[in-house]
């Protein structure tokens, strides 16, 4: 059986400075750390859970708070859990999930009992009051998203306002002259969350900036009731309309809404959704989409989290993750079309 002493050996290391790699009780160097790594890979080496447990008073397990209700769009949170649990597992981490909705009481508790080394918090509000929990706890923490004030807790997000800007600007090249925005539900605030917020701010910025009117529609309800309650407004304008939904459930809707009335996406009406690139390739009519690549947040995420397990302090206050937008069937222009070998009306088929 393979030792950590053989692994000592092929690296050029002390079987200490072996154990403290993989408890991460002591910063490495990265050079060190690499030769170590690699002579575990080669030597197929697979390191005693509990006994690192023990030798690093760690419990290599991680904390996930999400955030998980009926309201929940899946699609959105599942790339970031796969993500996190992939990276972790890679670092013989496991994973805890843990509901938003416990709140700071859930946060003490897993703390107390010394069930996890550090926390990865989603879903984080611009007045979130487990920020004051978090620092008090002491342990490894980052955010995914971003509180008006964090404490000193590092947080990764996406550039929310460029991702508003990318969209708009689609539209516009799309022969947008007024940008209905689909924000959220009545019932949520516009501001609780950055992101939103600056998604929302990024897409009338560059509106006004194009000369081009916009305007922030909120469904008057969640779900497909509250898209046909807008039926009216989007369906309605005057100018040739680019519809710009933040969400791929409301793209989704909006498409199907846009076919029941006749009109054909990005021939009648371009538009553009805020979601991950297998989403928007995977709805009814593939939708030209902004991507917040919530893979790779969630990878800077996890890499920030082992920074700080392993005593690093050299990290930024914030990770801003910059979105990339895709063209799609929703604003093809015709000479787009042509190039794919569409013709006008094609993309109405897809029902």
């Amino acid at each position: 059986m393979v030792t950590s002493r053989d692994v000592a050996a092929l690296a050029g290391v002390s079987q200490s400075t072996v154990s403290y790699v993989m408890s991460g009780s002591r910063s490495i160097s990265r050079k060190t750390r690499a030769r170590v790594e690699e002579a575990m890979r080669q030597l197929g080496y697979q390191p005693n859970a509990s006994a690192r447990a023990l030798a690093g008073r760690r419990t290599h397990v991680l904390g996930l708070v999400v955030h998980v209700s009926a309201r929940t769009e899946l699609a959105g949170v599942l790339p970031f859990i796969e993500t996190i649990t992939a990276a972790a597992r890679e670092r013989e981490y496991d994973i805890v999930l843990v509901t938003a909705d416990e709140g700071r009481a859930g946060l003490e508790r897993l703390a107390r009992r010394g069930i996890v080394d550090a926390f990865i918090v989603m879903d984080v509000t611009r007045e979130d009051e487990r920020i004051d929990t978090l620092t008090t706890l002491a342990l490894p923490t980052v955010l995914i998203g971003r509180p008006d004030d964090s404490r000193g807790l590092h947080c990764v997000d996406v550039d929310g306002w460029r991702a508003g800007e990318l969209a708009v600007e689609e539209l516009i090249a799309a022969g947008t002259g007024k940008v209905i925005v689909i924000g959220e539900p009545a019932d949520v605030p516009d501001d609780r969350y950055r992101f939103i917020a600056d998604f929302e701010a990024g897409a009338c910025h560059q509106a006004e900036h194009a000369d081009v009117s916009a305007e922030v529609v909120h469904p008057p309800e969640p779900g497909w009731p509250g898209i046909l309650a807008t039926r009216d407004l989007l369906l309605s304008a005057h100018e040739r309309t680019g519809i710009l939904a933040r969400t791929p459930i409301a793209a989704e809707r909006v498409v199907q809404l846009l076919l029941e009335a006749g009109i054909a996406p990005a021939h009648d009406v371009p538009v553009v959704a805020m979601c991950e690139d297998d989403v928007a390739q995977e709805l009814r009519i593939p939708v030209t989409n902004v991507s917040a690549d919530s893979r790779q947040v969630a990878r800077r995420a996890v890499d920030a989290l082992f920074v700080q397990l392993r005593g690093g302090t050299d990290l930024p206050g914030l990770q801003l993750v910059a979105p990339t937008l895709t063209r799609r069937a929703t604003t093809m222009t015709s000479q787009d079309r042509g190039r794919a070998g569409l013709d006008a009306t094609e993309a109405s088929r897809h029902t």
